[in-house]
C-alpha cells in the first residue's frame, strides 16, 4: 500500500515537532531529529514512518540489518550472491556491474516495487533501523533477520570519516573529540549504537531460528564457515556437490573487498583505491 501525498505532508509536519540536534563541527550543520529513541535525518524519517505504517513482508523475505559503518555492503553482496546463485553465474551476476546498495532495496525505499531483480529471483531487503523500530509486520512474522555488527571502536572512526567525507569537512577542521563525544552520547544516525546492537542480540536470544547475529571480525577471519552458516540460516544451503565444486569460495572471491572496491571506483569515480575499499567494507 502506497503512502498518499496527504499522508506524506502529515509525516513532514509531524517530524518538525521531534527533538532536534545540530552537529557543531559539521559543515552545513544539518539537523537530525529524534524519533522513538533514534537520531535520523528528515528525509530518512519520512520513509521510515511511512514503512512502519504500510510495509507488508512476504513470507520468503530476508532482512539484512545493521548499524551504519558495520559491514553492510559486504553482507549485501554475499547474501545477494547466495540467494541468486541459481539464477546467475559469476560471469553474469549483476554484482559485476551494480553496487550492492543498488541491488538490495531498503524496505523504506519502495521495496514493495523493487524486491525482485527479475520475475523469478527474490532479493534480500536491507535496513539500518534498530529492532524495536522495525514495522510490527516484520517483527511478528517468521521472516529471517540477519544482523551484522562490528567492534565499536572501528564503527566510531569509520562514522567520523564518513561524515567528514559527505560534508566535505577537512580532517584538520573536524575535531575527532567532538565526534567521539556525540557518538558515545548516542547522537549518530540510527544511534545510539549499543541500543541498536542489544535490540537484535535480545531478539536473537528469544528467537534464534528467526534472527542471526554475525560479527564482522569473525567473517573476516573465517569467511567460508560464516558464508555457509548464513546460507543455511536464510534457507539457501549449499549442497555437497556445490561445496566440492568450490561455489562457496567463488562467492567469497566475487564479493571480495578488492572486487567491490573496483566497482565502487568505476561507479562512483573515487580515485583513491583505499578509500573505495574502506567504503565497501564499512558501510
Amino acid at each position: 500500500m502506497e503512502t498518499t501525498k496527504t499522508q506524506i505532508r502529515d509525516i513532514e509536519e509531524m517530524i518538525k515537532t521531534f527533538p532536534q540536534y545540530t552537529h557543531s563541527w559539521v559543515k552545513g550543520r544539518e539537523i537530525m531529529y529524534n524519533y522513538q529513541g533514534i537520531w535520523c535525518h528528515p528525509k530518512l524519517l519520512q520513509g521510515i514512518i511511512s514503512a512502519q505504517q504500510t510495509f507488508k513482508p512476504q513470507p520468503s523475505d530476508v532482512f539484512l540489518c545493521s548499524h551504519p559503518k558495520s559491514g553492510t555492503t559486504w553482507l549485501k553482496a554475499i547474501a545477494f550472491a547466495i540467494i541468486t546463485r541459481q539464477n546467475f553465474h559469476e560471469s553474469n551476476t549483476p554484482l559485476l556491474t551494480n553496487l550492492p546498495r543498488n541491488l538490495i532495496p531498503s524496505f523504506q525505499k519502495n521495496s514493495e516495487q523493487n524486491r525482485h531483480i527479475d520475475n523469478s529471483c527474490i532479493t534480500p531487503i536491507a535496513t539500518h533501523l534498530p529492532y524495536n523500530l522495525l514495522p510490527e509486520s516484520i517483527r511478528a512474522s517468521n521472516c529471517k533477520i540477519v544482523y551484522i555488527y562490528r567492534n565499536i571502536k572501528d564503527v566510531i572512526v569509520s562514522y567520523y570519516h564518513f561524515l567528514c567525507g559527505i560534508h566535505k569537512v577537512p580532517i584538520e577542521d573536524a575535531p575527532f573529540e567532538e565526534a567521539f563525544d556525540e557518538f558515545c552520547r548516542g547522537i549518530s544516525v540510527f544511534g545510539p549504537y549499543w541500543d541498536h546492537l542489544l535490540g537484535f542480540a535480545k531478539a536473537s536470544l528469544e528467537r534464534p531460528d528467526i534472527t542471526l547475529l554475525l560479527k564482522y571480525e569473525d567473517m573476516i577471519k573465517d569467511p567460508t564457515s560464516n558464508v555457509k552458516r548464513l546460507a543455511e540460516f536464510i534457507g539457501y544451503p549449499f549442497t555437497t556437490q556445490e561445496e566440492k565444486e568450490g561455489v562457496i569460495e567463488r562467492i567469497i572471491k566475487m564479493c571480495s573487498f578488492e572486487n567491490l572496491s573496483k566497482l565502487e571506483v568505476n561507479k562512483s569515480g573515487i580515485q583513491n583505491g583505499e578509500s573505495a575499499r574502506a567504503l565497501v567494507s564499512e558501510n
